[in-house]
């Protein structure tokens, strides 16, 4: 899939035989924001990924409890303010199991797959 939209993401998901048992697809678009965790104004961002950990990272959590589906994709390369950097959707049974594996993505991919280099604004 050449660079999705969280659309495209979701009716992924939709498409699969076992959708039935979904009760909640829950999702995260990561931008790029213009100021840096300490209010430095940020110009762009420089972002590749580790493609082995990526995978590994989603199979892991792809095999928690109640989870059908979880897709996500990165986008590389330069990054400019307001462009998308990582969609993540996962759909599972019920919240208390989808709600969490959320989160464990966004921070387990950022963590152990993205690497991201930021530009200032000086």
């Amino acid at each position: 899939m050449d660079q999705p939209t969280l659309n495209d993401i979701i009716d992924k998901i939709k498409s699969r035989a076992d959708f039935s048992k979904v009760g909640m697809i829950v999702c995260h678009n990561g931008v790029v924001r213009g100021s840096s965790r300490s209010g430095q104004p940020v110009q762009y961002l420089d972002i590749d990924v580790d493609a082995n950990r990526w995978e590994r990272v989603l199979e892991e959590l792809r095999a928690e409890p109640g989870i059908i589906a979880l897709e996500a994709y990165l986008f590389t390369g330069r990054r400019f303010v307001g462009q998308d950097v990582m969609f993540i959707a996962v759909a599972g049974d019920i919240r208390e199991r989808v709600l969490p594996v959320l989160e464990k993505a966004i921070n387990r991919l950022k963590a152990e797959a993205v690497k991201k280099q930021e530009k200032l604004l000086l």
